[in-house]
């Protein structure tokens, strides 16, 4: 079992068919779930389930609402990207995540690997998202 960061294949087809808004005006709702090292979660993901999904106090199946930065260009660029995301006093480890649209019959768009197991325990578990910049953002299509 592993988790591997990528861009969904599923997403990337899904972007062609108008699938995802990622306006934050009107924009699809997009969600962050935490997964143990026991999932296996890839480019082949299509969508979000409980599968292996991390369990602890303070975290909810399904996960949190991310807060979207609305989309914009740099260059040939296009990109989007999210605020980072807190489960506050949460006892939890997880080895990656999942970024759903809950909108859109919860297909995924990313698998985010940590690495290894992130502990918190009645703690904060954050997600820092990098830069919403050409070459930084969690969203790049250059």
């Amino acid at each position: 079992m592993a988790i591997t960061q990528a861009m969904c294949t599923s997403f990337k087809k899904e972007l062609l068919e108008g699938t995802h808004n990622f306006k934050n005006s009107g924009g699809s709702t997009f969600k962050l779930a935490l997964f143990t090292s026991s999932a296996t979660l890839g480019a082949a993901t299509t969508a979000y389930s409980t599968t292996n999904e991390a369990i602890g106090t303070n975290y909810t199946a399904g996960g949190l609402a991310l807060t979207r930065v609305d989309p914009s260009s740099s260059g040939t660029t296009a990109l989007t990207d999210f605020a980072d995301l807190t489960f506050s006093t949460a006892s939890v480890t997880a080895n990656g995540a999942v970024i759903y649209n809950s909108s859109a019959s919860d297909k995924a768009v990313i698998v985010l690997a940590f690495g290894g197991d992130k502990t918190s325990t009645a703690g904060d578990f954050t997600i820092q998202f990098p830069a919403a910049d050409a070459s930084n953002a969690i969203i790049r299509i250059a």
